[in-house]
């Protein structure tokens, strides 16, 4: 029976009720604290009937025409050329070759540094254990990964 309450719900279902309950979330139908609860409450259903009552006072969503109806399809066959790289958006563009020395660079000495830390605790019988080195390596690490990809 497909529309049976007592059937057992699935992972999917609980996705596809989670999916449901962020949209009606972002439409401003659920407040943030009533949202936190229904998505526990959908992820801790065990039956269709569960999920259900998770939005009986909701109206209907279709998720497959969620994308704004303003958005339309380019027509067939347009083809929108590629006018260069921007700067100002990540992950697109080639990696400046500056860039390619800084992390080399910071590999090397945290390799050296490595080294370091595990010679001194070799030699010290293990009193040095302590991993000081990665009080120098995060730090800038996550300054040189913060940085814009064309800064110098």
């Amino acid at each position: 029976m497909p529309g049976d309450p007592r059937m057992r719900a699935s992972d999917s279902d609980r996705e596809r009720t989670a999916s449901l309950l962020r949209e009606h979330h972002a439409a401003g139908r659920l407040d943030a604290a009533e949202f936190n609860d229904r998505l526990d409450r959908a992820f801790e259903a065990k039956t269709m009937g569960d999920l259900d009552a998770l939005l009986a006072d909701m109206p209907g969503i279709d998720l497959y025409r969620l994308p704004a109806a303003s958005i339309r399809p380019a027509p067939p066959g347009a083809i929108r050329p590629r006018t260069g790289t921007h700067p100002g958006r990540r992950g697109e563009g080639a990696i400046s070759p500056q860039r390619v020395v800084t992390w080399a660079s910071w590999a090397a000495v945290s390799s050296v540094l490595f080294v370091v830390w595990l010679s001194v605790g070799l030699i010290s019988g293990g009193a040095a254990w302590f991993p000081w080195f990665l009080f120098v390596v995060i730090p800038w690490g996550l300054v040189i990964a913060r940085r814009p990809p064309h800064h110098p």
